[in-house]
């Protein structure tokens, strides 16, 4: 990810829209797993540490980030561990050590997405999850991808895969955010159109953050209930049996 991108995330994760509505909506999917008290999780690729805090209502957190900038930031909240680490060789964790192992919007950024979660795999004790998040839809490729290092977006059958080939148990696979697909698809259609190719990641006038922010959390109710057919995003929990 380029060290623009970097910086925005850690001006934007706390109050930004988008970054909020995928937390509540993962702690609620989390919430719905019932981890047990002291429960250890794991999050992959934590950036500056935005989705620490939530993470540590269920547990005690470990967080690892490859990038050295982002890792000092999350250290500072003084809620997990932060160490070094990178996907798919580079987790120097102990086999089955964690009961919830979390990557929210990892995947995308490395070449050997099977591999990867193959590894993370291995760090999940029997009984335990894995939580990930991607983008959906390689049609919906655009700016932002580029900035942010993306290797692809995902069909929603192939993103299933990584970890039935993997040997996990789907618990939990849908799309989200899909209120305001429409809006987005709309938003990159100008963009084309008008030859702009600038990432889609500043912050909206406080009333327009209010109110995409309940747009897009207002799934979180839907997708505890069940699946989502579409949406800009994807999620899978995975359970871990042996």
């Amino acid at each position: 990810m380029e060290q623009a991108a970097h910086q925005r995330m850690r001006e934007l994760q706390d109050h930004h829209w988008w970054f909020e509505a995928r937390r509540r909506i993962l702690e609620g999917l989390i919430s719905e797993l019932k981890p047990p008290r002291g429960a250890r999780i794991l999050e992959v690729g934590c950036g500056p540490g935005g989705n620490l805090p939530m993470l540590s209502r269920f547990g005690e957190v470990t967080a690892l980030e490859p990038d050295a900038g982002a890792r000092r930031h999350a250290a500072a909240s003084g809620v997990a561990r932060v160490k070094a680490g990178t996907l798919p060789d580079g987790l120097d964790m102990p086999r089955c050590s964690f009961d919830l192992v979390c990557a929210f919007d990892v995947l995308e950024h490395v070449t050997e997405d099977g591999e990867s979660v193959a590894a993370l795999a291995r760090l999940v004790r029997p009984g335990g999850w894995i939580v990930a998040t991607v983008p959906a839809y390689p049609w919906m490729w655009s700016a932002h991808d580029e900035a942010h290092h993306h290797k692809r977006r995902y069909r929603h059958k192939d993103f299933e895969a990584l970890f039935t080939g993997a040997g996990l148990k789907l618990v939990k696979s849908s799309h989200f955010n899909a209120v305001l697909l429409p809006l987005a698809v709309a938003a990159r259609a100008v963009k084309r159109l008008m030859g702009s190719d600038s990432p889609d990641d500043s912050m909206p006038a406080p009333w327009v953050n209010r109110a995409l922010l309940q747009l897009m959390a207002s799934e979180r109710g839907w997708l505890r209930r069940g699946a989502l057919p579409l949406g800009l995003s994807l999620v899978v929990i995975a359970r871990r049996d042996r």
